[in-house]
């Protein structure tokens, strides 16, 4: 088994306009895709991300500080799952809650550096 991050990007969901009972069913949604993967053991750990942004950037190392309005994509948070390959990683993916809201999952494999 090796080990992948799903990333989410996405809008921010109070920028979507959404009601606090969308909301509320959203994240249900979000829990009850955490279970399956929770109940199958393959969920290894993940966090959603506040949408405001550090970059550091060049040389001078100067902080640009974002906020998700002026981002065009929002990276919202990341599952990290133990899986046999890719394709896996995709079918899991499909139960990502936030298809309909034009949201989108990067999937990465973890690289492993031996010592």
């Amino acid at each position: 088994m090796k080990d992948f991050m799903m990333i989410f990007i996405s809008k921010n969901y109070s920028e979507l306009g959404l009601s606090p009972q969308e909301m509320q069913e959203r994240m249900g949604k979000w829990m009850s895709w955490q279970g399956k993967m929770e109940a199958d053991n393959i969920l290894k750990g993940g966090h959603a991300l506040h949408a405001e942004v550090k970059h550091i950037v060049g040389a001078e190392r100067t902080v640009i500080d974002r906020t998700s309005t002026e981002l065009k994509e929002l990276v919202g948070g990341y599952y990290i799952v133990s899986a046999k390959d890719a394709d896996e990683v995709v079918q899991i993916a499909q139960g990502y809650p936030d298809y309909d809201l034009g949201g989108t999952v990067e999937i990465r494999e973890v690289m492993v550096f031996d010592r």
